[in-house]
């Protein structure tokens, strides 16, 4: 696992965002770590993840308020080379 997303001091829905930025340049079957300090992202990851079609792998509380977070990247997720994008922009 080489990816690492540190949104420590991030607040609501930023520790989220990031993470699904990153997670659209993973292939499949990747592993993202996701730090964040925000006590919300412990909600809002595993919903995110349960959406989006992720699956988070493992989730504990460190020293200094961090949540650590490991995302897989799932299979039906649409990745940034797919093109898909929402309608208007």
């Amino acid at each position: 696992m080489s990816v690492l997303v540190d949104a420590r001091g991030l607040l609501c829905p930023l520790p989220v965002l990031r993470l699904r930025k990153v997670l659209l340049t993973q292939p499949a079957g990747a592993r993202v770590r996701l730090l964040a300090t925000d006590a919300m992202a412990a909600v809002d990851v595993p919903h995110f993840c349960g959406k989006a079609g992720h699956r988070l792998a493992g989730q504990r509380e460190m020293e200094g308020g961090v949540i650590e977070f490991i995302v897989e990247r799932g299979l039906s997720a649409p990745s940034a080379a797919s093109g898909l994008t929402p309608e208007g922009i």
